[in-house]
């Protein structure tokens, strides 16, 4: 499979602005995907962050694997990051995100009050890679849709302040990948939960690279969910799904393009269950 490298021109102007408003703000609210916590962490973050507190939201963990999601929680903890999992389409979780924002800065908050700033808000900044769901977070969490939604990766491109209460603002920022994957393994993790344009991506090719991970490490998900025997090769996997689920071509031959589409369809959305695809 061909190497994966995806960096359009407008990621390189939101690095750029996002070194320039760095300086406005007090805490980095990173979201990164429950089911590659590691792989879906933007590493330019942390050098752009380094004096900042830092909270990590480990979004869509309602779709990663509980046990490993846990395990993933300990280790940012561990890093001196401040944690909460959540599930940011179902409002879940949100609630305890304040008050982890004014736990992390409490001694910023003391310093302002003693020079005499009352009432100062805290301002963070929410980061992340496309297509781990900032702009839902921030409407689930601002209550309201302050901000364009899409899950195409690359939909928020312009800055925006948002009041959350008398003591936090927000500011959303475009998602940004960083411009070189050392490692193909993390390209295609990324590739699999949709963070890279799927236009470019070999997306049969990816599907079988995907099958391989879910033989050694979910068995039983492809039988149960397409009523399929495990045991072939990924390449005869993937066209049995296209059959069972009528992906064809003329001559009823099997679509394994469409079948790929689908089966990433089905894992993005939860279809085949709650899968990690790293562990700490």
């Amino acid at each position: 499979m061909k190497d994966i490298q995806w960096y359009p021109g407008h990621m390189t102007k939101a690095k750029r602005m996002m070194q320039e408003d760095i300086k406005l703000i007090d805490i980095v609210v990173e979201l990164v995907d429950a089911r590659l916590p590691l792989s879906s962490k933007n590493p330019d973050i942390d050098e752009l962050a380094k004096n900042k507190y830092r909270l990590i939201l480990l979004n869509k963990s309602d779709l990663a694997d509980p046990s490993v999601t846990k395990r993933w929680e300990e280790f940012y903890k561990s890093k001196g990051y401040y944690v909460v999992c959540l599930d940011s389409r179902k409002n879940s979780g949100m609630k305890i995100i304040t008050d982890m924002i004014n736990e992390a800065c409490k001694e910023k908050v003391e310093r302002d009050r003693k020079r005499g700033i009352i009432n100062r808000p805290i301002r963070a900044m929410v980061a992340g890679i496309p297509n781990v769901g900032k702009s839902t977070f921030i409407n689930s969490y601002a209550k309201k849709a302050c901000t364009k939604v899409g899950n195409k990766p690359g939909v928020t491109k312009g800055k925006q302040w948002i009041r959350i209460s008398k003591n936090v603002e927000l500011l959303d920022t475009p998602g940004i990948l960083w411009p070189k994957f050392e490692d193909q393994e993390i390209g295609k993790r990324l590739a699999y939960i949709g963070s890279i344009n799927d236009e470019i991506i070999d997306k049969t090719e990816l599907a079988y690279n995907f099958i391989e991970f879910l033989k050694k490490n979910y068995c039983n998900v492809l039988s149960e969910r397409y009523n399929i025997n495990e045991e072939l090769s990924c390449y005869d996997i993937l066209s049995e799904i296209a059959l069972v689920r009528k992906c064809l071509v003329k001559g009823n031959e099997a679509d394994v393009n469409k079948a790929a589409t689908l089966l990433f369809e089905d894992f993005r959305s939860g279809k085949l269950g709650r899968i990690s695809l790293e562990l700490p």
